[in-house]
């Protein structure tokens, strides 16, 4: 398989996203104001600063292509239906985490084609992770900036299972969780695309996600992860989908690391969705 450098549009993007992540560390390292979006999630320089790095680096690619970001005006659904490619952007995915000083938040960049993540870019600016994946050359993940790239991917389902859980938000429901994976499951609560990434390095098994989410949560993310041999399913067993309509909101999902599995039967069988 190629390795990342030999993919100039990956190599371009991952550099992007270390760019944003050197705005973000500015901002990290300083006290800073927080303000409330309409949906009363936060708001903070951080997230304008890589929103800013990112809009203007990809508007000098070749070609332009739209762009959808959590911190930008929206384009309509009559717009965007006729699109076959966009750019997908969270500048800062996990902004509460970012509030919190814990670290687990990431710059996440997608390349959507025919409603597919076929590109994916996750950069976690604390710890300097970056994994990156495009559709045929696989997932890899880079430590830090210069490093060496490694290959990742997922693993069979252990016993016991580890479920990655949102730090911020609600978990699922503990027997849906025991009907899925088994009684003795392990819970590893993780903010932001960071559990994706965890399934892809085969750190983890499944994370079950109830309630919302929007499309630039997960896109960059589904890309790593699906490359890694895993799979992100809506609670039918359905490959979760994007640009499908007016609203940018995602259906409630599964992300497992063993795609080979039969997670419709599973989620049947666990009363889902």
């Amino acid at each position: 398989m190629s390795a990342p450098f030999e993919h100039p549009l990956l190599w371009q993007i991952g550099t992007l996203a270390r760019r944003a992540g050197e705005a973000i560390l500015e901002v990290y390292a300083l006290d800073f104001d927080v303000e409330l979006k309409d949906d009363r999630s936060p708001l903070t320089a951080a997230d304008l600063a890589a929103q800013k790095v990112i809009a203007e680096g990809l508007a000098h690619m070749e070609p332009v292509l739209p762009l959808v970001s959590e911190e930008a005006k929206q384009a309509s659904w009559e717009q965007r239906k006729s699109w076959a490619r966009h750019w997908l952007v969270d500048p800062l995915d996990g902004t509460r985490e970012f509030v919190k000083r814990n670290g687990e938040f990431t710059v996440n960049i997608a390349l959507i084609e025919d409603h597919r993540p076929v590109l994916g870019v996750v950069l976690a600016p604390v710890t300097g992770d970056l994994y990156v994946a495009a559709r045929g050359i696989g997932a890899w993940w880079q430590a830090e900036e210069g490093g060496d790239w490694e290959r990742i991917g997922t693993r069979a389902l252990a016993r016991p299972a580890t479920v990655a859980g949102s730090r911020s938000h609600g978990g699922a429901q503990e027997d849906t969780l025991r009907r899925l994976v088994g009684e003795d499951h392990v819970l590893q609560p993780l903010g932001s695309s960071l559990k994706f990434c965890l399934l892809a390095r085969g750190g983890a098994d499944v994370y079950l996600r109830r309630g919302p989410t929007s499309e630039w949560d997960t896109a960059a993310a589904q890309c790593v992860l699906e490359e890694a041999g895993g799979a992100v399913l809506d609670l039918h067993g359905r490959p979760l989908r994007y640009d499908r309509g007016e609203s940018l909101l995602n259906p409630e999902f599964i992300a497992v690391g063993d795609a080979g599995l039969d997670w419709p039967a599973k989620l049947r069988d666990a009363g889902l969705p």
